[in-house]
């Protein structure tokens, strides 16, 4: 389902388990001709031309690159359309795109893997309606929310001609400073608030831009954790998501672990 969609779902998790249990719970050279000559040099470069579409898909994640986590590519439903996603202010666009796991300006080659992480207790499933019955109203609520310790990482690889990397992360890093207090996102049919868009520090790739994105969905607080970083020609993006720490309204980490695997891909 798509973004919005997600986090309303598992938002309501929680509640529909405690309502069964109620039921049952460098720079150049100094001179300027060799200047001229190795910024010539430098836009004929095989280094400043976009990846392919096959180039990307073998730069990917995979499960065999990760520690525990499943990486896979997602289902139409998993990924949000990009006519749909809108900023209600136009200058935070891009942080709208990253957001949702979607490039800003429009590159020449792209690929996605969901990456998700299921916690031992996640993967032992939902409390039975017995089992929950055993325990008091408290015990089952974090019981269920227990079971939904799980984190979706939506990874991206967007690859772009020329400088285009570059002027795209710039962009992504002016609309995440000028949008800092928050805009109205309208995603699909689904609309919300984001409240703030906080920076964090990120040693990825050549340049890299991260943020904890708080958004209000259905009045619920939501954080997001986002870091697009560059490598050459190529942005990588994260947006991750964590279904239990959504429900408890708790901060949670970057998935650190994901993204130092994709820059060890990226060279």
């Amino acid at each position: 389902m798509r973004a919005t969609a997600v986090r309303r779902s598992v938002l309501s998790a929680s509640a529909v388990a405690l309502g069964l249990l109620v039921t049952a719970c460098g720079g150049g050279s100094e001179d300027g001709d060799d200047e001229a000559k190795s910024a010539a040099s430098a836009s004929a470069s095989p280094a400043a031309k976009a990846l392919t579409a096959a180039e990307l898909d073998e730069l990917a994640l995979t499960a065999a690159d990760l520690k525990g986590e499943t990486a896979e590519k997602p289902g139409k439903d998993d990924v949000a359309d990009p006519g749909t996603v809108k900023a209600g202010d136009a200058q935070c666009q891009p942080v709208a795109a990253v957001l949702r796991a979607l490039p800003v300006n429009e590159p020449a080659a792209s690929t996605q893997r969901l990456v998700v992480l299921e916690s031992e207790t996640a993967k032992k499933g939902m409390p039975s309606m017995e089992e929950l019955a055993k325990m008091s109203e408290k015990e089952a609520e974090e019981a269920t929310i227990d079971s939904l310790d799980i984190t979706k990482t939506m990874t991206s690889l967007w690859s772009y001609d020329a400088d285009g990397a570059e002027r795209a992360l710039d962009a992504i890093r002016t609309a995440g400073e000028k949008c800092a207090g928050g805009f109205a996102l309208t995603d699909g049919g689904d609309t919300s608030q984001v409240t703030g868009v906080a920076v964090e520090k990120s040693g990825a790739g050549e340049d890299a831009v991260a943020w904890t994105v708080k958004e209000k969905v259905d009045g619920e607080p939501v954080e997001t954790k986002v870091t697009v970083f560059r490598q050459g020609t190529t942005l990588a993006g994260f947006s991750s998501f964590n279904i239990a720490a959504a429900s408890r309204g708790d901060a949670y980490e970057q998935p650190t672990a994901v993204i130092e695997a994709q820059a060890a891909k990226l060279g």
